[in-house]
């Protein structure tokens, strides 16, 4: 007769280091999802895979075991290549935006299912509900139609897909586990390969403002989420980039889709075209398609299925953004070189003049956000106005600037030059 599984030898068996079987491991989640499982008992098991890490087919049971929590998009049909890409978050990181009707105005589909900031990092979602009347909430007969008609699809992930995972993240948020890489990159993993998609490509972002501080730390999660796509059969490329300065110029919601409309336009912070068409490239390549993502944004066909990708999920891509009822500009305390602009002060001082949200329910002021009028590098004047911050709350702006005051230095040395593309994992 077999014993029955308990939550109890489950968390005892990570604690003392061993490795867990498929069947504790189906067990587990499966359990947890349908509430067999207590939160005590999760986060207890989650502090113990934090400690004592998990191999890379425990990884691999794990991601499966939360895919099968719930429903698989079917995405067949649609005509096209499938390919998607995934961020592991930063500040100023609108490459979303452009890059996915780049990639279909290139011959692919994308299949972009995103979500929204929390803290210091942006959502996707937050930054498109800026542009009136477009909506996140698609069905997957909708989501399916648009990636047939347009190619481009950006929306919420369907409440089918992984509900373990939806479940389980919220109560790393509030454990102390969020850091585990084998919990973070089987939460990434299980909603990409239950969304259906052919080949999938990563930005793993490294420095101050990205959720891996180190190189080190992003290479981990990188061969991880590598690794599990090779065991469920997805093609899967990570991009290791640099997040210690922000992301282009703009850093909120509305700010956001404005600098990537540009980008679409032909225009756009170097930076951001520069990692929009980078990857793209990578994107195309891992499902077969030969085009020129170059080529394609300056002739703005791409700017053309953005406009179509706003349209057909409700809003105006014509209609002006919201603009903030209050602005601030810091200026330079002193002439010389700007030696750093840090993302995670520039981030947190987003967040903190409405950009972002604390817990999940908070609501986000669309036309919140700041623009970073000099990089890092520049040589400056005193009284030059260095950032522009924008809010509906102006108690916000003390808060702000205390955040934002300890995120960059004039002095008279320029920085050493660092790579945005740091390495790729194939």
């Amino acid at each position: 007769m077999v014993e029955p599984l308990s939550a109890v030898d489950v968390i005892r068996a990570k604690r003392d280091r061993q490795r867990l079987s498929d069947e504790q491991i189906d067990w587990v989640v499966g359990a947890y999802t349908s509430g067999v499982v207590a939160d005590e008992q999760m986060a207890a098991l989650a502090m113990a895979i934090l400690l004592n890490g998990m191999d890379e087919a425990e990884t691999a049971r794990w991601t499966q075991a939360m895919i099968d929590s719930g429903e698989r998009l079917d995405l067949r049909g649609v005509g096209r290549p499938l390919v998607d890409k995934h961020s592991t978050g930063g500040v100023g990181d609108k490459v979303t935006l452009p890059l996915a009707p780049l990639v279909a105005a290139c011959g692919a589909a994308v299949p972009q299912l995103s979500g929204r900031g929390l803290g210091h990092t942006g959502g996707t979602l937050d930054k498109l509900e800026s542009i009136p009347g477009w909506r996140a909430q698609l069905t997957a007969e909708q989501i399916t139609a648009q990636l047939r008609n347009i190619g481009a699809v950006i929306c919420a992930t369907t409440s089918g897909l992984a509900p373990a995972d939806r479940k389980l993240y919220a109560l790393r948020d509030v454990t102390g586990t969020v850091e585990s890489v084998p919990l973070i990159a089987s939460s990434i993993m299980s909603k990409k390969l239950a969304e259906g998609t052919d080949a999938l490509v990563l930005d793993v972002k490294a420095g101050s403002g990205a959720f891996m501080k180190t190189r080190e730390q992003a290479r981990e999660l990188a061969g991880a989420l590598v690794g599990i796509g090779a065991r469920h059969g997805l093609r899967t490329t990570a991009v290791l980039t640099g997040m210690s300065t922000p992301l282009g110029c703009a850093v909120g919601n509305a700010v956001e889709v404005a600098e990537a409309v540009e980008v679409l336009r032909g225009g756009g912070p170097p930076d951001v075209v520069e990692l929009t068409v980078a990857l793209a490239r990578e994107m195309l390549a891992l499902v077969g398609v030969d085009g020129d993502p170059a080529g394609t944004l300056a002739s703005g066909r791409a700017y053309e299925t953005w406009c179509r990708m706003i349209a057909a999920q409700g809003g105006d891509p014509d209609a002006a953004l919201p603009v903030a009822a209050h602005t601030c500009v810091v200026e330079a305390p002193d002439g010389g070189v700007l030696e750093c602009v840090d993302a995670f002060a520039v981030g947190v001082a987003a967040w903190r003049l409405g950009a972002g949200r604390a817990r999940k329910e908070d609501p986000v002021q669309h036309a919140a956000g700041i623009r970073c009028l000099a990089r890092a590098g520049d040589r400056v004047e005193r009284g030059q106005p260095l950032f522009e911050l924008h809010t509906d709350t102006p108690d916000a702006v003390p808060a702000a600037l205390a955040a934002l005051e300890r995120g960059y230095r004039v002095g008279d040395t320029a920085p050493p030059p660092t790579p945005l593309i740091i390495d790729v994992l194939r």
